[in-house]
């Protein structure tokens, strides 16, 4: 509900889905001209290369959305874990943790109307995004003046995924359900709320959409 049939492709990341294509277009042409043992080998070769770029085409599909009510989720996933906490940037505050598995949309969207305050990239390990020891990992942190005060938006490398890609820059004015960045190939984002502003609409274990579900809503 709320995509679009329009089939688009992450910012980014169209030569990840053309290279292998394009390989595998050129084995298809060289299995033609070797019809022996060889030419086998080259078909293998480019059924595989296909079914790469079909992954791709997949991994890197970037929906529209219909943007929703209240604070809306910043990634597509499974809410993971909801904690009060105090944070350094944002104060007293509720932290929603949402985890990417492979087969959700990757592009990250913001929470609420706002100006980016400060972008942050944090390097570190690559363990899976949903262990605790993963607070540790490599990550780019967002903060984020909002109408609601500093919040915070915190994209986290995984096993596997390796690159972490900001569509922002510092200072600039960006919308809610705006796309911020992406991080490729499945991994976690944190929002940081003031926990006096807002009220949680989300439980561990809901499933979400970036942009278009919302996870809480502003106090009035």
């Amino acid at each position: 509900m709320g995509e679009k049939n329009s089939m688009k492709i992450a910012q980014g990341c169209i030569s990840w889905v053309l290279i292998p294509f394009l390989v595998g277009i050129f084995f298809v042409f060289l299995t033609v001209i070797f019809r022996d043992l060889i030419g086998s080998v080259f078909l293998f070769f480019s059924v595989i290369l296909f079914l790469l770029t079909g992954f791709f085409l997949l991994f890197f599909r970037d929906p529209d959305r219909k943007i929703g009510r209240g604070v809306v989720a910043s990634a597509d996933g499974r809410i993971r874990e909801i904690n009060k906490l105090k944070d350094d940037d944002v104060g007293e505050c509720i932290r929603i943790s949402t985890f990417m598995n492979v087969y959700n949309v990757h592009v990250n969207r913001m929470p609420l109307d706002g100006v980016i305050k400060d972008i942050v990239h944090i390097p570190g390990s690559y363990l899976p995004a949903f262990k605790k020891e993963s607070e540790r990992n490599e990550r780019v942190v967002l903060t984020i003046d909002t109408a609601i005060g500093m919040t915070k938006v915190t994209l986290i490398a995984g096993t596997l995924a390796r690159r972490i890609v900001s569509y922002v820059l510092r200072g600039d004015k960006v919308k809610k359900g705006e796309k911020i960045g992406m991080i490729r190939f499945g991994s976690r984002v944190d929002v940081y709320l003031p926990s006096k502003k807002i009220k949680t609409l989300v439980n561990t274990g809901d499933r979400v959409k970036a942009g278009e579900d919302a996870v809480a809503e502003v106090n009035d």
